[in-house]
């Protein structure tokens, strides 16, 4: 699941952005590519991708998943760059694409529906239980940019997505098989930290244009704190959460998150970048006991 620009409560609605910056980045069509927020997009639907595969699901399963995924993070990413449009030309934000009129507004709100539309079928397609979930997960997160990102509230789609995300994955298997307990609460514990992680650059900024997200609530050192705290839960739910013994990975993932719970706030005060290196890595050894955790489980 996508959403990595916040508004304030005061945001505004759909809104056309002028002309003038029509040309801009190579014209309209890459405007558009830029404007559903690329990174974050195709990072979600390669992890969808991967557990899927993963999973034993196939590749005509695994692609319709893929398929499904991406246009539900396509659907988020427009709706977040549309909706933000006037907020963000006020601002002077650069890279986006529907501030400063590169592509309007109004065509980014409608390749948002188009996707949106596009992924019901899809998300149906991998069988209805599943596709109730993961459209559930699309609804949060476009409920994120609509109300709940300026709210104390801002955590509660990024932990729904992400633990939705395997959740979806494993009811898309024939027979549709309830999913491992331990890797839902893995991936909303990742998703809590993703969330934290995100804001962490821009807390002062978003602060100073009136957003009261959680992270913004916390500021800048409570967000250093805290984040490494759900990556070092995620990391124990995966040691520990399957059966058996925890292996070398996990003991070395446990590792890892533990020096840097304990090295990244330490090390905040000098390099203010420290603890969110720190929790890209755990975050990294996490999604790699995921993978793992979900091929031995399926």
């Amino acid at each position: 699941m996508d959403a990595t620009e916040r508004v304030s409560p005061t945001g505004s609605g759909p809104v056309d952005a002028a002309p003038a910056g029509i040309g801009r980045r190579g014209g309209w069509v890459l405007g558009l590519a830029l404007a559903c927020h690329p990174g974050p997009a195709l990072a979600v639907t390669a992890l969808a991708c991967a557990l899927a595969l993963g999973s034993g699901l196939g590749g005509s399963r695994s692609a319709l998943v893929t398929a499904a995924v991406l246009t539900g993070q396509l659907s988020v990413g427009w709706c977040n760059d549309a909706y933000d449009a006037r907020r963000d030309a006020r601002a002077g934000r650069r890279g986006k694409p529907a501030a400063d009129g590169t592509v309007g507004a109004g065509a980014v709100w409608a390749a948002a529906a188009v996707a949106l539309a596009v992924c019901v079928p899809l998300s149906l397609a991998c069988g209805v239980l599943a596709g109730t979930v993961h459209l559930a997960a699309v609804a949060a997160a476009w409920l994120y940019n609509l109300r709940l990102k300026a709210t104390a509230l801002s955590w509660l789609p990024y932990v729904a997505g992400f633990g939705v995300l395997p959740a979806a994955v494993a009811l898309s298997a024939p027979g549709g098989p309830a999913p491992r307990w331990w890797t839902v609460a893995a991936g909303a514990l990742l998703g809590f930290a993703a969330h934290l992680a995100d804001t962490l650059p821009d807390i002062a900024e978003d602060r100073a244009a009136g957003i009261r997200g959680l992270p913004h609530r916390l500021g800048d050192r409570g967000t250093r704190l805290l984040l490494p705290l759900p990556l070092l839960g995620a990391t124990a739910v995966l040691a520990f959460g399957p059966p058996g013994p925890v292996d070398a990975g996990g003991a070395a993932a446990l590792v890892l998150a533990g020096a840097a719970a304990l090295a990244g706030p330490a090390l905040g005060r000098r390099w203010r970048k420290a603890a969110l290196a720190a929790a890209v890595a755990v975050a990294a050894a996490d999604l790699a006991l995921l993978l793992v955790r979900g091929v031995e489980a399926g």
